[in-house]
């Protein structure tokens, strides 16, 4: 299938939410991580290289905000 958001970063192309995977775009994706209180893993990658940690959730996306902007 066609990835229908071509701006997408996420590798984890297995799962069900990628864009890869369904004609809905994004919308599942953010729909669950807003559901768990979580930060799509794209916005991660425009921060950083590499996440640091097992987790998503907005109090770690704001941490890697904070080692990006001190890390400039």
């Amino acid at each position: 299938m066609e990835n229908l958001s071509p701006f997408c970063t996420c590798t984890d192309t297995k799962c069900p939410m990628h864009p890869t995977n369904h004609d809905k775009g994004c919308a599942p994706c953010i729909t669950k991580n807003l559901e768990q209180h979580e930060i799509p893993s794209c916005f991660f990658k425009e921060i950083e290289d590499k996440h640091v940690g097992d987790t998503y959730f907005f109090e770690d996306f704001a941490e890697a905000v904070k080692r990006n902007k001190e890390n400039k």
